[in-house]
């Protein structure tokens, strides 16, 4: 039973467990819109809950951009993650635009919650934007020409596990590349509180154009860096060393340590063009993984829902893949 609703596309999710309940977080917008192109800049966040990540449950919208005036967030609200912390607060990260920049210059907002559904922003919201020292090593202004927006959204927050604070990781771009699909990047922020960040060099770069909705998590003591890509942004250098031919869809790097350094894994994990799943994250569920993404297919037949799990497998040499469907 796949994660649909009857007026709505769904697509970008990211999920939470409560200790009893997963929560599955995701972006939607009115097929009334007619045209699914048309979802990005006309999106709310909406919320499902579920025990065996197959039967979900839809509790509404839980996050929409801001509507009170102009406000950095006032275009979109979106992909994002969730995290407790040691008091027992959810906080959600989530991407955010402007309407007097055209949801060209993406930044990360903070939001917070007691019951995992009515988020509170913490101040205006906004907690991280490419400033400071360490703004030199992204594409800090849109590169017009170059590439289609400034990048900097789909943030992913976990804990350190070598400290105390948190580590953030999102999608972005490095400037001075010649080939605009090399220039992709993973960036990186540090927190101690999960209110102040800091803003850090990326973690990765190169390979394709845009590496997005990064997920970074361990199994076995080996940590992966889940992302997503089109087929048209893989650089020449990665077509030649691939093995296999330019696809859409779900693929990772790999590394001893969250801080890296990160390599891109062989071959590609889940893809093809069009694609059948976008977007995908890996949810453990009783000591088991699961890949959840939501069906894509290309736009002349738009999916707009969230399939059901596929169990993720890991081989001898750590590498990741899917479990055949029967």
């Amino acid at each position: 039973m796949v994660l649909a609703l009857e007026n709505q596309w769904i697509w970008d999710s990211w999920y939470a467990f409560d200790g009893e309940k997963h929560h599955c977080y995701f972006l939607k917008a009115d097929k009334s819109l007619g045209d699914p192109d048309l979802r990005h800049f006309n999106v709310t966040q909406g919320h499902a809950v579920s025990t065996d990540l197959t039967n979900w449950e839809h509790l509404g919208t839980c996050l929409t951009p801001w509507r009170d005036g102009p406000a950095w967030d006032d275009k979109t609200t979106w992909t994002g993650s969730v995290v407790q912390d040691d008091d027992g607060l959810w906080h959600l990260f989530y991407t955010g635009t402007r309407q007097s920049e055209k949801a060209l210059y993406q930044r990360v907002g903070h939001a917070t919650s007691t019951d995992m559904h009515s988020w509170e922003r913490v101040g205006d919201g906004q907690c991280l934007d490419l400033t400071g020292p360490n703004a030199k090593y992204y594409e800090c202004e849109h590169a017009i020409g170059h590439w289609h927006d400034r990048a900097m959204r789909d943030p992913w927050v976990m804990r350190d596990p070598d400290g105390d604070g948190w580590l953030m990781y999102f999608t972005a771009r490095v400037p001075g590349i010649e080939e605009p699909n090399a220039g992709g990047a993973i960036g990186f922020a540090t927190s101690k509180d999960l209110i102040r960040w800091e803003l850090q060099p990326p973690v990765f770069q190169g390979d394709y154009g845009q590496l997005e909705v990064p997920q970074v998590f361990e199994i076995n003591g080996k940590w992966y860096c889940l992302f997503c890509t089109a087929d048209e942004h893989w650089s020449k250098d990665r077509i030649a060393a691939a093995g296999v031919p330019p696809v859409t869809g779900n693929h990772y790097l790999i590394a001893d340590n969250p801080r890296g350094p990160w390599k891109t894994a062989p071959g590609f994990l889940d893809g093809a063009v069009p694609c059948e799943r976008y977007a995908a994250r890996i949810v453990e569920k009783d000591g088991e993984y699961f890949i959840l993404g939501f069906a894509d297919y290309g736009k002349e037949q738009f999916g707009g829902y969230i399939h059901d799990p596929q169990r993720v497998l890991v081989d001898a040499e750590g590498l990741l893949y899917l479990e055949k469907a029967d």
